[in-house]
């Protein structure tokens, strides 16, 4: 099976190219080549940029034709409108990652499921993927294209700590150096962290099968946390209790509505996932990293270089700020 990874390099897709490899599949990465990272042997890299020359990438193209074609870096309408010019009758299946914050929000019910209906008032990363996931459907229906949807949800390695507020160095320097940490809400919401390789066991698992065409399927790990467990373990792996502030997800997104987009229209909520649908066409998914030892890979891989533990100094005086404010709000 031949397969086209645009990107291919970044958190998840990085587990995924692994197991692609070791599992004889013909990969290819189209990327810019910036990022540092040891790939398998045999797998081949077309160096280019699709979204800032496309003409370039099409050249880079032109010569191929591929079983599959996965876009991990596609978040807007225009980008999968290039794809489906790019990739129509040069590819037996189209995977396109979208988002399980795409998911209604406010939720009606705690468990999804790939039929939950998709709607996201609060944050546009997430109507981005929903409007990418509908131009795909439509020209599924009306021309055949041969789209998969795939929706991750908070998906780490060991290079990527997942924190809620914050950013993971500076949350880890913060726990480690006794000062307090945001947790978002009353911090007993539940919620779902999936280790990149295990996302990679199913994932690799629907690259050309057949009856994954014109479906959207979720995956996740089963293991369900509340953040106040979450951040305990971050703490157990670091070596220190986290001082824990719960804070308000509204008043978190008055100082930093960046952040406060991604609590709103994501975190702020309880979310159990179901699985099943994955598991018709893949029977042998079983997610086996629960987050206590992937947040332990995660800070030896920080503790690894001192560089990687420097804290960003403008999340760090927003954490101050939000911190301070909810204190005055107390008294």
């Amino acid at each position: 099976m031949k397969v086209l990874f645009i990107g291919g390099t970044g958190t998840i897709s990085t587990a995924c190219t692994a197991l692609a490899a070791a599992r004889g599949i013909e990969l290819y990465l189209l990327n810019r080549g910036q990022r540092q990272v040891d790939l398998p042997p045999g797998v081949q890299v077309l160096k280019g940029d699709i979204n800032e020359d496309r003409a370039g990438a099409a050249a880079l193209l032109a010569k191929h034709t591929f079983d599959v074609v996965v876009d991990w870096i596609a978040f807007r309408v225009g980008q999968v409108e290039r794809d489906i010019e790019l990739f129509g009758g040069r590819t037996g299946q189209f995977i396109f990652i979208s988002s399980a914050s795409a998911y209604q929000k406010p939720i009606t019910h705690h468990r999804i499921t790939e039929a939950t209906p998709l709607a996201n008032p609060f944050w546009q990363y997430s109507r981005d993927k929903i409007a990418c996931e509908d131009r795909l459907m439509q020209e599924y229906r009306q021309n055949g294209f041969p789209m998969t949807v795939v929706r991750p949800s908070h998906t780490y390695g060991p290079a990527s700590l997942p924190t809620a507020v914050g950013g993971g160095a500076t949350v880890v320097s913060r726990i480690r150096a006794g000062k307090k940490v945001i947790v978002h809400g009353d911090g007993e919401s539940l919620w779902v962290m999936t280790h990149n390789t295990d996302f990679a066991k199913a994932f690799v698992g629907l690259l050309g099968h057949p009856k994954s065409i014109g479906h959207a399927f979720q995956i996740t790990s089963d293991e369900v946390l509340t953040w106040n467990q979450i951040y305990a373990s971050i703490g157990r792996a670091c070596g220190a209790v986290p001082q824990m502030v719960h804070v308000p997800s509204d008043l978190i997104h008055h100082f930093d509505p960046a952040t406060g987009a991604g609590l709103l229209g994501d975190k702020a909520c309880s979310v159990v996932f179901d699985n099943s649908k994955v598991r018709e066409l893949v029977p042998d998914y079983v997610a086996t990293v629960p987050f206590a030892r992937g947040v332990e890979q995660c800070i030896t891989w920080l503790d690894a270089e001192p560089a990687r533990l420097q804290v960003d100094a403008q999340k760090d005086a927003m954490l101050e700020r939000i911190i301070a404010a909810y204190e005055r709000a107390w008294g």
